[in-house]
């Protein structure tokens, strides 16, 4: 994208994989939490990355970034993951500069999320933004192409019923429970973890199971404590985690932790249990099936749930589309602006320097020459002449690259260098 003099780098990637080809064991030896991410960003400036957002989440890791190369940012992925570049070969995506700009509008719109309009990419995907700020791993292009696919969202969310009805991951836990358990409200639940899926899955609990015995545990108690303050659950502490799994009919497991923290030593009931995992990694060993009393599932079979709120909502597809469609149009047209920045800029310097030497010329003339009144009037027609050429350049009508080179030419102006 250089010719939009945008960056040093030649094209703008978008690197990832999802749940669309890559399993949740797959995905999982992928996932980056707070520290890897971070060792990530370090080592992209390290190797002279410019701008580079990475996000992470249950259904994807996705990297979008300028490169000469998408190898330089799937090598990041890999270095600081449990994943290879041959397993990521197998499953990947990699999208270029304007694909990799629809990608990055889908994804951020709920249009290619694993639960059809489910908008929670959109906060990790401004939070990865703030991060990457930080880091002095952000441009121009990154932050205002950010800013537009968070306004498209926005108008999707509000002019469209595409995220109307209950319909999550934590909602699909709560519908598989009713779906297989009878008398749920009469059943120990215990929730252990207690981050977003972990909150929204408590609260759909409370709030469709009418269940007065969840049992909340986390590694953090004190953030167990404020959601049990919520909605008056119990709370326990980690070290009772195997005797408050023995007086459990439904165990949920959502903790950020990046290997299994359950598996079946940790099992003593012989009582029926059901094992919901809501983690990726996965945190629940699959050797817990070897108990005849445990039943497992991942939130990989709980996202194939399909009802008619997820019909209703696929009919709204053509309408976000269209959303989607104007609000990149209007950063396009952005993004060709960039194209002749440096030339305007570069020609209001030639004509600024043409009023320094006349300047020069009428003080030495002029004793009595109104510089203040000169200065004025000079400036105002030095930005009404770039305005024009600037007008002319946006023109559907015209050639850009042939007026630039035309206006180079007749000013004598040098070649830009590409910006930044």
């Amino acid at each position: 994208m250089q010719k939009y003099n945008i960056s040093r780098s030649n094209y703008f990637y978008a690197i990832g994989l999802s749940y669309k080809k890559a399993d949740a064991e797959v995905r999982g030896h992928f996932s980056l939490d707070q520290d890897s991410k971070l060792r990530l960003l370090n080592q992209a400036k390290e190797n002279a990355i410019e701008s580079l957002i990475v996000t992470s989440t249950c259904n994807r890791t996705e990297i979008y970034g300028f490169a000469q190369h998408p190898f330089q940012l799937i090598q990041l992925l890999c270095d600081n993951t449990r994943g290879t570049v041959e397993e990521f070969e197998k499953v990947a995506y990699i999208y270029k500069n304007n694909d990799a700009i629809t990608h990055m509008f889908r994804v951020g719109s709920g249009l290619d999320s694993q639960i059809l309009g489910d908008f929670e990419i959109i906060s990790q995907l401004k939070i990865s933004t703030n991060l990457s700020r930080k880091h002095g791993l952000l441009n121009h292009f990154t932050e205002r192409l950010v800013n537009a696919v968070i306004q498209a969202s926005k108008r999707i969310k509000t002019e469209t019923n595409i995220s109307s009805g209950a319909t999550s991951v934590s909602f699909a836990s709560v519908q598989y429970i009713f779906n297989n358990i009878e008398n749920v409200s009469k059943k120990n639940i215990l929730l252990f973890g207690t981050g977003k899926i972990g909150r929204n899955t408590c609260e759909n609990l409370v709030k469709h199971t009418k269940n007065e015995q969840i049992t909340l545990i986390n590694r953090t108690k004190n953030k167990a404590e404020q959601i049990a303050g919520k909605f008056n659950l119990v709370v326990k502490d980690y070290a009772n985690l195997q005797e408050e799994i023995s007086n459990s009919d439904i165990l949920i497991v959502a903790t950020g932790a990046q290997r299994p923290t359950i598996d079946k030593h940790i099992i003593q009931s012989k009582k029926p249990l059901l094992i919901l995992d809501l983690s990726i990694p996965k945190n629940v060993n699959p050797n817990v099936e070897e108990l005849a009393n445990v039943s497992l599932v991942h939130l990989d079979d709980l996202s194939k749930i399909t009802d008619q709120t997820l019909e209703a909502r696929r009919e709204q597809i053509p309408l976000a589309e269209v959303i989607i469609e104007e609000v990149k149009a209007d950063f396009n047209s952005w993004l060709e602006t960039r194209k002749f920045a440096p030339t305007i800029k570069a020609l209001k310097h030639k004509l600024n320097d043409f009023k320094v030497a006349e300047f020069d010329a009428l003080r030495k003339k002029n004793p009595d020459f109104n510089e203040e009144q000169a200065e004025l009037i000079s400036n105002n027609i030095i930005q009404k002449i770039t305005n024009h050429f600037a007008h002319h350049l946006k023109d559907d009508g015209v050639s850009t690259d042939d007026s630039l080179e035309f206006i180079k030419k007749i000013f004598q102006l040098e070649h830009p260098t590409t910006q930044a």
